[in-house]
């Protein structure tokens, strides 16, 4: 049983399949939609380029085939690891031999923000598609990536942007500062107004008042201040959950009939140690070591944390983890925006991000990776192959 109707519900299922298992497989999603993936949503589909279709991991006919069954619009409501039951929404309940827990994460709420759009669903993307266009104008709460995404993509459209962002920069604190600048300058050179260092007193659904007492006017504000994994249920089945749903490194969890992938996964890294990554190479990598183990294998899920981002002509692939305390090298150049930037933890690159360069995600890959020291200076200089730092 697999419950979650994202990408990494639809991925288990496949997996399940692809590894050979021949018996019953039920997924549930508590969207009426089949299973997605959500990069579009702030990105192609939100500016109308991806059509609708595209979205679905799998169509209609791919659950049939497959025998696979999904129940869409329905919810978990209760797991019983002792009875290995789960109770859904639809006063059913459905036993399980393994259960794969894919949850997800929800938005995070804006106390008093009563008409503010969020970015998380399907759904929410058709309502923010509606209120960006020529002569419309938009103030999103928050520069993190899906405040950034969306103010890229609502420019493009035509839309009049204002992110407020309680940092001196964007992303500062993913990125630090050096980092940071170059995307504060991409949205700047595009038109958008940051008011940076400014935290918000009120949000209404037309207007949001800065701490410093400034009225910003728009047709609509969108609220991006980060997700909360969606832990609830697993919590109440008395798993073991801290920051996510905690998992080791084979992604059981404290039950071991009970899986956990993606967003809500708190998985103990064989080399990075304990951590949670909200990312999309997650809920696609993460179910297919989980759906091996759930097998009587014995997988780990050792894969780096990865993410990407177009915004405007910069388009971004970011490896590894690091925060903005982490000594940060670059190679290339900020200023036209083609570069490599490196952070450093003791001498070793525990994150690297390749910026409109597309042959070094490999390299960065194996960089972090191998854990060992670097030249400082040897990696800061193009004419210096990355294997040779």
């Amino acid at each position: 049983m697999i419950i979650g109707g994202g990408l990494a519900g639809a991925k288990a299922a496949e997996a399940l399949r692809d590894q050979g298992f021949d018996g019953p497989v039920i997924l549930i999603a508590d969207e009426e939609h089949l299973p997605y993936e959500r990069p579009p949503l702030s990105k192609g589909y939100l500016a109308g380029d991806d059509d609708r279709a595209s979205l679905f991991t799998h169509d209609a006919n791919w659950y049939a085939d497959h025998d696979v069954d999904v129940r869409t619009g329905v919810r978990a409501e209760r797991i019983d690891p002792r009875a290995h039951r789960v109770d859904l929404s639809d006063g059913t309940s459905v036993d399980y031999a393994k259960l794969l827990l894919a949850t997800g994460s929800s938005s995070r709420r804006l106390d008093g923000a009563d008409g503010a759009l969020y970015l998380r669903s399907l759904d929410d993307s058709d309502r923010i598609r509606e209120v960006i266009g020529e002569d419309r104008t938009l103030v999103i709460v928050g520069g993190g990536w899906i405040g950034l995404e969306v103010a890229a993509t609502a420019r493009q459209a035509g839309t009049r942007v204002t992110v407020v962002e309680p940092q001196s920069q964007p992303l500062e604190r993913i990125l630090g500062t050096t980092v940071a600048e170059v995307f504060a300058g991409v949205h700047r050179d595009n038109g958008v107004d940051l008011r940076l260092g400014v935290g918000v007193k009120e949000v209404g659904p037309g207007a949001v008042t800065t701490d410093d007492g400034d009225l910003i006017s728009a047709d609509a504000v969108l609220v991006g201040i980060g997700a909360t994994p969606n832990v609830d249920l697993a919590r109440a089945a008395g798993l073991a959950v801290s920051n996510g749903v905690d998992v080791d490194g084979g992604l059981r969890t404290s039950d071991p009939d009970v899986f956990a992938v993606g967003d809500i996964a708190n998985h103990d890294h064989p080399s990075l140690g304990r951590l949670r990554v909200e990312h999309w190479a997650n809920a696609q990598n993460q179910p297919a070591v989980a759906v091996t183990n759930m097998l009587g294998g014995s997988a780990v899920y050792d894969r780096v944390p990865y993410f990407f981002t177009d915004q405007y002509d910069l388009g971004m692939e970011y490896r590894g983890l690091a925060s903005s305390e982490n000594d940060v090298v670059i190679r290339g150049d900020l200023a036209t925006r083609e570069f490599l930037a490196f952070w450093l933890s003791d001498g070793a690159v525990v994150a690297g991000m390749n910026v409109n360069i597309w042959d070094a995600g490999d390299d960065i890959a194996a960089l972090i990776a191998s854990g060992r020291r670097v030249d400082a200076a040897a990696l800061a200089d193009s004419s210096v192959s990355l294997d040779q730092v």
